[in-house]
């Protein structure tokens, strides 16, 4: 079995290797093809996952390559996590935000939509090569923003795909830890979208223990959200609505106490990421070094191979268990597009996600997924047409958006500021050349 890792130069990959050696005896890959632009990073990753490679007796083969579609063909699985622009991008949306006196981050809001605006032709780019190449394979997309990415490949490929975040099975396991039930028995009534999600009821071995469970992690809100105010508004909503939430829903329900804690940081989340970054790549760098280090978890990505791989583990071995992912709606969630991609329990096996239908979600909440929703999928068609005015749409329907009158000259503004990274979409100029392409993939 071949797995493909389309980003293989992230930080995070030493993280995705080590749960693939704990795990093969359910997934039985013997070759792992390493994949991304960044020669010298992924020189240094693919050193260590070799490594750790030969403390567990090299049960597969681990290859590095700069040409995706080397990586993808025959691949059984292609695990995408990519960055179109690198760090540097990210840190030009978080600025771009704060500069127009709204949030800047790296999924919601301004700083999403550009994301998604550079990645949606890179993704597509590996799907159409899946295609051809590994017409079989499933995409797993771990790519942020990932419900809107993983849209955009339902709606314009034909390769089976997935999308994952490491948020639901993260409360699953707290919830394990907190009533020492195994994972297997949690049930979630989880509804929305990719980081815009609510849980609605908690179950264990078949036992409604909502109000204890939602109690308990009100309670320990504090590790969660870290900012107090914020904290403070998630806690006041939550008892509000009776439901748990995504965490990133503090950008909605404490959009003022987020604000003025990014404008109050010296440095942007993605400013500090490099630092951690380059103490980890020392760390990775070391001769010695056979194991992902513990310095890994201050990164972000708790569960990440957890999720990625419980995920092939139930399509290669067709187990029919239920997983919260992103995927087609197809009717699951009433009222939603059957074509869009939602985030809810769904069933997992040989032929990949099939979302299980949910209630209606309730009034509440309905109207916050409604629009985001028509946000993500103007988003969709703006980043695959290169139409400025389908763009403007779409930042019309975020209401983190700074409205119709301000939004037209930072729309102009991102556009600009990511040139390099949309010629062949909203700048038509000329061609690229395909190694130019490739090198976008990051």
């Amino acid at each position: 079995m071949k797995i493909a890792v389309i980003g293989g130069a992230s930080s995070y990959t030493p993280e995705l290797i080590d749960g693939l050696y704990a795990r093969l005896s359910a997934i039985p890959a013997n070759e792992v093809w390493m994949m991304d632009p960044n020669a010298a990073r992924l020189e240094i990753t693919s050193g260590l996952a070799r490594r750790m490679g030969a403390r567990h007796k090299a049960p597969f083969a681990i290859h590095a390559t700069p040409d995706m579609r080397q990586a993808v063909e025959g691949a059984k699985y292609v695990i995408t996590q990519i960055r179109v622009g690198g760090m540097q991008a990210r840190i030009a949306d978080e600025k771009l935000g704060l500069r127009h006196g709204i949030i800047g981050q790296e999924t919601t809001g301004i700083g999403g939509f550009a994301c998604a605006l550079r990645t949606i032709p890179r993704i597509l780019e590996v799907a159409h090569a899946m295609e051809s190449l590994a017409p079989d394979g499933i995409l797993l997309n771990f790519t942020n923003p990932a419900g809107i990415v993983t849209e955009a490949v339902l709606k314009h490929s034909t390769v089976t795909t997935v999308g994952l975040c490491n948020i639901p099975i993260g409360m699953i396991m707290e919830v394990a830890k907190s009533t020492g039930a195994p994972m297997e028995s949690i049930d979630l009534d989880y509804v929305g979208l990719n980081h815009l999600a609510w849980v609605r009821a908690f179950r264990v071995a078949g036992k409604d223990l909502t109000k204890k469970t939602l109690a308990h992690l009100i309670e320990i809100a504090g590790e969660e959200w870290t900012v107090e105010e914020s904290c403070r508004e998630m806690q006041i909503a939550m008892r509000a609505l009776g439901m748990y939430c995504n965490p990133y829903l503090q950008y909605f329900y404490a959009t003022q106490a987020m604000l003025e804690h990014l404008r109050s940081g010296n440095r942007t989340r993605g400013e500090e990421v490099i630092e951690l970054e380059k103490s980890l790549f020392e760390k990775y760098r070391q001769p010695t070094l056979d194991k992902k280090p513990e310095e890994l978890s201050k990164r972000g990505g708790a569960h990440y191979s957890t999720a990625a791989f419980h995920l092939i583990n139930a399509i290669e071995n067709d187990l029919g268990n239920t997983q919260i992912v992103c995927c087609r709606n197809n009717g699951a969630i009433p009222t939603f597009d059957d074509d869009v991609a939602v985030e809810v329990p769904a069933l997992i096996g040989r032929g990949g996600a099939n979302a299980i239908p949910q209630r209606a979600p309730e009034p509440a909440i309905r109207g916050l997924m409604q629009s985001i929703k028509a946000y993500e999928s103007l988003t969709v068609q703006a980043a695959v047409t290169g139409d400025k005015d389908t763009a403007f749409l779409a930042m019309l329907e975020h209401p983190l958006m700074p409205g119709a009158a301000q939004s037209k000259p930072l729309l102009e503004e991102l556009l600009e500021v990511n040139r390099p990274f949309l010629e062949g979409t909203f700048f038509k100029s000329a061609a690229l050349p395909k190694a130019r392409r490739t090198a976008a993939v990051v």
